[in-house]
């Protein structure tokens, strides 16, 4: 907050709205920026803070502060009405959320509400949360930190590591032995897990124990990965058979085999899609993703251009946003050393698996006028490692809800309303390069509607994609929006997607065609497209 206002008196001629609306007071409240703005209220924050997490500083306000302010939110959410936060949860979870982080933490303050309701959904949620081991070992940390290893805790825990699927539990113990501190063995005797099967039993001691001689033959089918997990590491130099024969994944062999081009070449061939897309970059270094390869380009493009495997694979489109500007990078961006050479195909694979992992409808012939914020604020990095900025993942948002219609148009907000030059024909990275050199000024959503009615824009429907944080204008966005419908179109609907975890909205409690969406949630375009279409 500090450092805006800096910046506000740098820019003596930008006024911030320092004061709510008249007679609106109780509605309104004081965002970072120092502006007003409606309060979005409880539930809209806790499904923000669960899509976008906090895990990532913003402009205005620092991890902690957004961590802290999630936290409150969710304790007050769970005393309210702790079946409808488990709902939340597993919405965000499903998929939708940025990563699973936020509802996994979530699920520990659930776990710690004072109602039987809130132990009871902690409980039954609980698998379909913390799905692969490494959620558990998220959510073992998360829970060391907030409250301690309780009844509750441990019922949840024996549980999971009592999953009557042997395989897929085996699975998941071999693929992820350690992450936080915490070891397999550590969970089997935090928790008193008692082996409900003779399967379970012979797992739970190749866990505690190990192998200290190879059996002879695989004592189970699903101990299979295992068995040839072990005889990897007695014959390092047969780490292709391995790999062939015992359906081992990346996590698996490389600790323990010799990974050379053909390791990663079998790797590739049976790579689920969530490993392919973070191994694009290793795949093409090692030589096993080139141009002439057309055989192993045509499996890429099948997979992540298939909206099914998108959406059984939980993925995220701005994990694929990530994947796109980390690998056209060639290893010019974040700390790796890596290097590889850029095959085009699979930038053009990628950019339209971003697409493909949003949801649109059919073009609904409504007229759509898109505003991005370009103010100096969408500069805060929002997606880790990589960083995605928060103004390209609105671009990339509203050119996505813009490729699926015909009528558009797509400009950029500050202290003023700028033509962007983006159509539908760009690519996402094109279209992300255009808007990530003009983060500048202040925040004045009403501009969009000043420039609408000046030029006479006739819209069915305005989206704005927003942090909410409108503070440099003379004018409210919803006063803006009124003398719009008065002089322009009395019945244009108002859309703004909020993409920073404020509890800030745009949209005023009273406007019945106004919409405030939070998050990056894969579903917008869609829901905005019915929204034009009067189907919700």
């Amino acid at each position: 907050m500090a450092k805006n206002y800096q910046f506000i008196q740098q820019n003596k001629q930008y006024t911030p709205q320092t004061q709510p609306l008249p007679g609106r007071e109780e509605e309104m409240i004081q965002g970072r920026s120092g502006g007003f703005a409606f309060d979005a209220g409880i539930w809209s924050m806790l499904r923000r803070c669960l899509l976008v997490g906090t895990a990532q500083s913003t402009y205005y306000a620092g991890k902690q502060e957004l961590t802290d302010d999630f936290i409150k939110v969710l304790t007050e959410a769970i005393a309210l009405d702790a079946e409808r936060v488990g709902q939340e949860i597993l919405y965000a979870s499903d998929g939708r959320a940025i990563n699973n982080s936020a509802p996994i933490l979530a699920l520990v303050l659930l776990s710690m509400g004072q109602s039987p309701e809130a132990k009871k959904t902690f409980i039954k949620i609980f698998p379909q949360v913390v799905r692969t081991a490494s959620h558990f070992y998220e959510w073992l940390n998360y829970t060391k930190s907030l409250r301690g290893f309780g009844k509750i805790v441990k019922e949840a825990g024996r549980n999971w590591l009592s999953n009557p699927d042997v395989k897929h539990l085996a699975y998941q113990l071999l693929k992820y032995q350690q992450r936080l501190g915490f070891a397999h063995r550590d969970a089997l005797r935090l928790f008193h897990v008692k082996p409900p099967s003779e399967e379970h039993n012979q797992l739970f001691q190749w866990v505690i124990k190990g192998w200290d001689e190879l059996p002879q033959e695989i004592p189970h089918e699903t101990l299979a990965q295992i068995w040839w997990y072990e005889w990897l590491k007695r014959n390092p130099q047969e780490t292709h058979k391995a790999i062939a024969q015992g359906k081992l994944t990346h996590e698996m062999a490389a600790p323990v085999g010799k990974m050379d081009q053909e390791a990663w070449r079998l790797l590739f061939n049976q790579m689920p899609i969530g490993a392919l897309l973070r191994n694009l970059a290793s795949l093409s270094e090692i030589g096993v993703l080139r141009t002439e390869e057309v055989q192993n380009l045509n499996r890429v493009k099948s997979v992540l251009n298939n909206p099914e495997h998108l959406r059984k694979g939980r993925i995220h489109p701005i994990d694929v946003l990530k994947a796109l500007k980390t690998y056209k990078s060639g290893g010019k961006l974040g700390k790796s050393t890596k290097t590889w050479t850029v095959v085009p195909r699979i930038v053009d694979i990628l950019e339209k698996a971003v697409e493909l992992a949003f949801d649109t409808q059919e073009a609904t012939n409504k007229v759509f006028l898109h505003a991005v914020d370009i103010s100096g604020s969408m500069s805060g990095y929002v997606a880790d490692s990589v960083g995605l900025t928060c103004c390209e993942i609105a671009t990339t948002m509203a050119l996505v809800t813009a490729k699926a219609e015909e009528n558009y148009m797509i400009r950029g907000f500050s202290t003023e309303f700028r033509n962007l030059k983006i159509t539908k024909q760009d690519s996402f990275s094109s279209a992300m390069g255009k808007t990530s050199n003009q983060n500048f000024g202040g925040t004045d959503a009403s501009v969009a509607y000043d420039w609408m009615i000046k030029n006479k824009f006739n819209a069915d429907v305005v989206c704005f994609w927003t942090d909410s944080e409108s503070w440099a204008g003379r004018k409210h966005p919803s006063v803006a929006l009124k003398e719009y419908r008065e002089k322009i179109n009395p019945n244009v609907k108002a859309v703004y997607v909020s993409l920073a975890p404020y509890q800030l909205t745009l949209v005023d409690p009273q406007d019945p065609l106004s919409w405030d969406l939070g998050g990056f949630d894969p579903g917008i375009p869609r829901l905005i497209q019915m929204l034009a279409n009067d189907d919700i």
